[in-house]
């Protein structure tokens, strides 16, 4: 299936949960914190400006990029998990 955003959305593919604490503690589902971290899977075209014009967005594919807790939309698409979330919604952009 393919995802194809509006405007200044963006689909990321979050990262997964860690599995274990830096004490190698395993943790349980329910005590794993939704991820903030995740790649970029699609952009939109941009917002529409005024003018007519479209301000392009920054971001590009596979990007890997931070966003705030509890922004988004969280959808599933078979097992895989996603937020569309706008572009103003990102924090920053991780240079590995």
């Amino acid at each position: 299936m393919k995802i194809k955003p509006l405007d200044d959305n963006i689909v990321i593919k979050q990262i997964e949960a860690e599995e274990k604490t830096s004490g190698g503690i395993l943790l349980p589902d329910t005590a794993k914190e939704k991820p903030q971290i995740g790649k970029v899977f699609a952009t939109g075209p941009g917002k529409l400006l005024d003018n007519g014009k479209r301000n392009k967005i920054s971001l590009k594919k596979n990007d890997k990029v931070i966003y705030a807790k509890y922004i988004g939309s969280d959808i599933e698409i078979g097992d895989e998990n996603y937020i569309i979330l706008r572009e103003s919604e990102i924090l920053g952009i991780v240079e590995d």
